[in-house]
């Protein structure tokens, strides 16, 4: 698909497009298109089925009256969104979903939409990971992954996976992270060339489209951002972490504030491209499960708190950040606890932090967020 527009404006684009030209190209070639809710379902085992992931995402829906019928709204309105557009049949361009237990409020909706959603038949799969990083819960987490591969193979009759599909999976998937880690490290730089919204638009990109196509639009776009002249007039740099984000809007709340955004560690972010599945002979499957299985732990996973905080000082070091917001969506239990642990733990290193709750759409707090980030920046200005 050539694009005229230019590779940069093409990228910043998709995230917001309603109508999604690869994924009909997609369909239109007569491939599936596969949904996932987290970041421990290896995108490559999709890919190597023949199979396009797509990474579900809720920034339209605005409310959840029907998704409260069956999901209290005690559960948080990430996992309530999910489940009203799965409701509403703004899903029904998918041919099937892979959930993971990451939570009680995701296995819930899990459970919803495969009884209650489905508008047409459709494949729907479970990897259960258990919540500690040993010998044995590894072994587990890898025969969940064979069990998910053979049984999304079976279910569209696809041929046998071999394991050079799966090499070149993992290759092309490792080209992706390497490619949108140089994006992050233009951003780290003294007077950065993009801002933090736009940065995190091109990487959410990747979600949603063919990945050989978006690589190399994503090398083109890196050479345009190279080109261009350095942000100005910010006031502080700023890092953010916390709950699931992938709404580019509460970036540019921030922004529009005088922050800039310079680095994160959000699962739709940093935790998404961080680490790469070594590449090397033998089982790629097995490959694939350590780099998923051991990767930056999420709050999910019990005594890892010490490396989540380690990986985060170190990337606000090195992004020399002058503060973190840490973004706690309501009723996140998770977040709910190490978000503030992080913020105190931050402070004692010198380095100011917030935890701003919000829910998963912002509209009804714009007002509210503005003034605590101004605040927040005042505070870095002393």
């Amino acid at each position: 698909m050539s694009v005229q527009k230019g590779a940069l404006k093409e990228l910043l684009e998709i995230p917001d497009r309603r109508d999604n030209p690869y994924v009909k190209k997609w369909h239109t070639d007569g491939k599936y298109v596969i949904g996932y809710m987290c970041n421990y379902v290896p995108e490559e085992i999709i890919w190597a089925t023949g199979m396009l992931p797509y990474r579900l995402e809720a920034r339209d829906c605005a409310q959840t009256d029907e998704a409260d019928v069956w999901m209290h709204r005690f559960n948080c309105s990430y996992t309530r969104s999910i489940l009203q557009l799965g409701l509403t049949g703004e899903y029904d361009f998918l041919d099937g979903i892979c959930f993971l237990n990451g939570c009680d409020q995701m296995r819930r909706t899990y459970e919803l939409l495969a009884s209650k959603a489905a508008k047409k038949p459709m494949w729907q799969g479970m990897i259960a990971i258990p919540h500690y990083l040993g010998d044995n819960a590894f072994k587990w987490y890898k025969e969940e992954l064979y069990n998910i591969k053979e049984d999304l193979r079976s279910y569209f009759g696809a041929k046998k996976v071999t394991d050079e599909e799966l090499w070149d999976a993992i290759i092309l998937y490792n080209k992706s992270r390497k490619l949108i880690g140089k994006l992050y490290d233009l951003r780290k730089e003294e007077n950065p060339r993009i801002s933090g919204a736009d940065a995190f638009k091109l990487t959410l990109a990747a979600f949603y489209m063919d990945r050989n196509i978006y690589n190399k639009l994503l090398e083109e776009a890196l050479g345009e951002i190279e080109k261009r002249e350095p942000v100005s007039g910010y006031r502080a740099r700023i890092m953010i972490g916390g709950s699931a984000l992938d709404d580019p809007s509460f970036i540019e709340l921030i922004e529009g504030r005088g922050g800039l955004v310079v680095t994160d560690t959000m699962c739709f972010g940093t935790r998404f491209f961080f680490d790469l599945v070594e590449e090397k002979d033998g089982d790629p499957m097995e490959a694939l499960a350590k780099r998923y299985f051991y990767h930056n732990p999420c709050p999910r996973m019990v005594k890892e708190y010490g490396r989540r905080m380690e990986f985060t000082e170190d990337l606000a070091r090195g992004a020399k950040v002058d503060g973190v917001i840490l973004e706690r969506m309501s009723f996140c239990d998770l977040h709910g606890v190490d978000s503030p642990t992080i913020a105190k733990d931050l402070e004692t290193m010198g380095i100011p932090a917030m935890v701003l709750e919000k829910e998963y759409y912002m509209l009804p707090d714009v007002g509210r967020f503005q003034t605590r980030v101004e605040a927040f920046i005042e505070r870095i200005e002393g």
